[in-house]
């Protein structure tokens, strides 16, 4: 019996599915496929699908994680792509977590909440 398993992937909320496209694009990640109803979303070895799918309950209590070598570069990538204008994102600056990890928040069209971080020592 092989029981092992090959990745896991979260099913991400968007309002309105073109504009979360975009939203990612701008930032740096690949969009291999998609349809009318849902898009696979890559940055490098990591992916998540994000669907045609609101609820804003569910939306706004949604949150992501993605590891990078440094928060720091990524923020001021985020930053300079102009998300934070072009869809009203909100990005809050970087910070060094009690748990472990530098990260900041970046909130999607839709009111995902990501979390994008390094390990740090404590």
């Amino acid at each position: 019996m092989n029981l092992a398993a090959i990745e896991i992937k979260a099913f991400v909320p968007a309002r309105q599915l073109a504009d979360s496209i975009a939203f990612y694009e701008a930032i740096g990640f690949e969009v291999p496929w998609q349809s009318h109803e849902l898009a696979y979303i890559r940055y490098g070895g990591t992916a998540f699908l994000l669907q045609q799918f609101y609820v804003p309950e569910h939306a706004n209590n949604f949150m992501m994680h993605m590891l990078v070598e440094n928060a720091d570069d990524w923020y001021q990538h985020v930053k300079a792509s102009g998300v934070v204008t072009r869809f009203s994102a909100r990005l809050g600056a970087p910070e060094d977590r009690p748990w472990g990890i530098r990260d900041f928040t970046l909130t999607d069209p839709a009111g995902v909440l990501w979390r994008i971080g390094h390990n740090i020592r404590r």
